[in-house]
């Protein structure tokens, strides 16, 4: 189901899904924003980007964070300003979205899969010991650790993994804006970060936009550099480079969408917490864990059910807008080399996985309805 798809149904909480209810809340500040980008005459890397750059750094607390085109793109140039391309491997935890694996391959380098945790869904530190002690783990030069579904994984013994075999741990915080670990924000964690604003993200564009944060000044330079076509001066390409620039109108609503992330992840945490409280004791699914010392920033609401596929037709069918988020894992896809590697808990996990609705618009009862239709469905199979 495509994420801004209208279900039917016969309340109205699903006929504004997000993101356009995030447009539709920072209208007028954005025909503002918008405007001001019109008039300056300056489109491509001007004064919003710059200005967004800044005041995303000030919000995760570090000193650089680079605009570019996408979450991919920051992916890819991140990789090849470590000069981590050809030759090399990176670890990935096999059950991500497939756009992480394709950042890494754009790089040059190859990714090479690891299996997650049950609970959180995120790197496992023992499969990473593991996949680095196996002749797989030969020349693998960094891992990136996805915080999925704003879930911050496991940095302290994966760095401790890290340091043992001398590799870069690097982070996609792509899902995890506001994410904590430990009172520190995600993407501070590692040498460097790569973020997304996709349209459906926490912090979310009205198109494709991204970023790298580090806080290495020679590493965000290089990104810099990189981003536009090698250059250091204009027209003269010093490095091998690529066009991946955030433009301005993408920065602008950036700007006016980053005063307003900290309310907005305090009410995602808010509904997770209902959700959490009416889930004690189902039979059907199993509520999302929190890792102690984390603070989940909820981009999405993930239970795991063995019942899955029928739960999410039941779902369905009452117009409640639902998605197994993801249905094949990384090791399994014919584009990374798709094999019969055992990965038990990555493939458990995306058989059973379901996305429930959530976004910091949506209204309690809307929460209570989800809940009846699903409590309905144990009764029925009980």
């Amino acid at each position: 189901m495509d994420k801004g798809e209208v279900m039917p149904s016969t309340t109205n909480h699903w006929s504004l899904l997000y993101p356009q209810a995030d447009q539709r809340h920072h209208a007028a500040a954005l025909t503002q924003a918008m405007q001001r980008v019109s008039d300056s005459g300056s489109y491509i890397l001007g004064t919003e980007v710059a200005a967004f750059e800044t005041e995303f750094a000030a919000f995760l607390g570090i000193n650089h964070a680079t605009g570019v085109a996408n979450g991919t793109d920051a992916i890819e140039l991140m990789l090849r300003a470590l000069e981590i391309g050809a030759g090399s491997k990176v670890a990935v935890p096999s059950f991500a979205p497939s756009a992480v694996a394709a950042g890494v391959a754009r790089s040059g380098a190859e990714p090479v899969f690891a299996d997650i945790e049950p609970g959180t869904f995120t790197l496992c530190p023992e499969a990473l010991d593991d996949l680095l002690r196996s002749p797989r783990g030969h020349g693998v030069k960094a891992a990136l650790v996805v915080h999925l579904y704003g879930h911050p994984a496991d940095w302290e013994n994966l760095q401790r993994v890290a340091d043992a075999h001398g590799i870069e741990l690097l982070e996609d915080c792509a899902q995890a804006h506001g994410a904590l670990w430990h009172g520190r924000m995600v993407g501070t964690l590692g040498r460097a970060a790569a973020f997304s604003f996709y349209p459906t993200k926490n912090l979310a564009a009205m198109g494709d936009a991204g970023a790298v944060a580090t806080n290495d000044a020679e590493l965000a330079e290089r990104v810099r550099v990189i981003r536009q076509y090698g250059w250091k001066e204009r027209y003269v390409s010093d490095h091998a480079g690529v066009n991946s620039r955030l433009d301005e109108l993408q920065a602008a609503v950036l700007r006016v969408k980053l005063g307003a992330l900290n309310e907005s992840i305090l009410q995602r945490r808010r509904l997770a917490a209902e959700y959490d409280a009416r889930l004690v004791g189902s039979r059907v699914v199993t509520a999302p864990a929190v890792r102690g010392g984390c603070e989940h920033a909820y981009h999405q609401y993930v239970v795991r059910s063995e019942r899955r596929d029928a739960l999410m037709q039941h779902l369905q069918r009452a117009g409640i807008p639902v998605a197994a988020l993801y249905p094949v894992p990384l090791h399994r896809q014919r584009a990374f080399g798709g094999n019969n590697e055992i990965m038990l808990e990555s493939d458990r996990a995306a058989a059973a996985v379901l996305s429930l609705p959530m976004h910091p618009y949506l209204p309690e009862e809307a929460v209570g309805d989800v809940l009846e239709v699903l409590e309905k469905f144990e009764h029925e199979g009980s």
